[in-house]
């Protein structure tokens, strides 16, 4: 299971570094092969980096597929949950639970959907073919105009992206019933930096001079503790 829970970062980790790649390489050859240098540009011409853009379409797209499962596991995926909120406490359960459970039906359908279709669509026919079974009137599928892929290929992303999506709501759903805790990430928080907490001496809203923010109700509440522009004051008052 520990494997499980780092599958989506290996797959986007790896997606996303090859089309950054992909990307830089083809956009500089497409530059280099516009200098007229004898002996380079021809052998740039030569080289044919047309599918790049349609390569990079296609990790775009599975990244997405498996991201959205990623955000279900941590909790990412933006949500208005002010009326929840607001229930009791046991209500909010019931209504926290019905929401993953929905989650977990739609996508469930979706991954059966794309299944079929992706089914449908050559992939009958490749497992056939590939396994000797005759495939008689089994339709092949098109084929990616760039790479000459097979399309059931591409489209295997909505299956595949949708049932690990299905998984994690569940996963989220039976840990919600044992714990009552949602999975929530700071949107702040930067994974592998450790925040440190900067020690505050002196509060700039307890200063009485024109360069700094007031509060107004802060000397009411700290009497003891104001500064003037000409010095310090000590915890009874006494200016030092």
């Amino acid at each position: 299971m520990k494997y499980l829970d780092h599958l989506e970062e290996w797959i986007i980790t790896f997606l996303i570094g090859a089309a950054t790649l992909i990307i830089f390489v083809a956009v500089m050859h497409r530059y280099a092969a516009g200098l007229s240098i004898p002996g380079v540009q021809d052998w740039l011409l030569q080289i044919n980096l047309t599918w790049a853009q349609e390569l990079c379409i296609i990790m775009f797209v599975w990244m997405a597929k498996f991201g959205a499962a990623y955000g279900v596991r941590t909790g990412i995926h933006v949500g208005v949950d002010v009326l929840i909120n607001s229930l009791s406490g046991r209500m909010r359960a019931k209504f926290i639970v019905f929401g993953l459970l929905a989650g977990a039906l739609f996508t469930g359908i979706i991954a059966t959907l794309g299944a079929h279709f992706v089914w449908e669509n050559g992939a009958h026919y490749a497992v056939f073919n590939t396994l000797g079974i005759a495939t008689k009137d089994l339709y092949p599928g098109p084929t990616t105009p760039d790479l000459e892929w097979p399309t059931w290929m591409v489209y295997s992303a909505i299956p595949l992206g949708s049932s690990l999506m299905c998984f994690r709501f569940l996963q989220v759903t039976v840990s919600f019933i044992r714990t009552g805790e949602l999975p929530h990430h700071e949107h702040g928080h930067v994974d592998g930096i450790e925040e440190e907490e900067i020690p505050i001496e002196l509060n700039p809203y307890s200063m009485d001079d024109n360069l700094h923010m007031h509060d107004l109700k802060y000397g009411k509440r700290h009497p003891e503790g104001k500064v003037d522009a000409g010095g310090t004051v000590d915890d009874q008052g006494e200016q030092r």
